[in-house]
């Protein structure tokens, strides 16, 4: 505790990071700090870029997918 009290900021900057952290309080643990998750995307967002996939011809991937896999195996 003493150490997040006195580099508050310094031990937030490497959680922000991307390190994971464990709090204690006389050599118990009793916190954990973790980077949050990515924030939520809107669905409008995601949405497009789902325009932006080009469309796959099934018959075409197939076809595709036959000449190059071994058929005798």
């Amino acid at each position: 505790m003493r150490e997040l009290r006195n580099h508050g900021g310094e031990i937030l900057n490497r959680v922000q990071r991307g390190e994971h952290l464990t709090v204690t309080r006389d050599g118990a643990e009793i916190a954990e700090l973790v980077p949050l998750g990515r924030p939520p995307q809107q669905i409008s967002v995601l949405i497009n870029r789902r325009r932006l996939i080009p469309r796959v011809d099934p018959v075409a991937l197939r076809a595709d997918i036959d000449t190059v896999i071994d058929q005798s195996i």
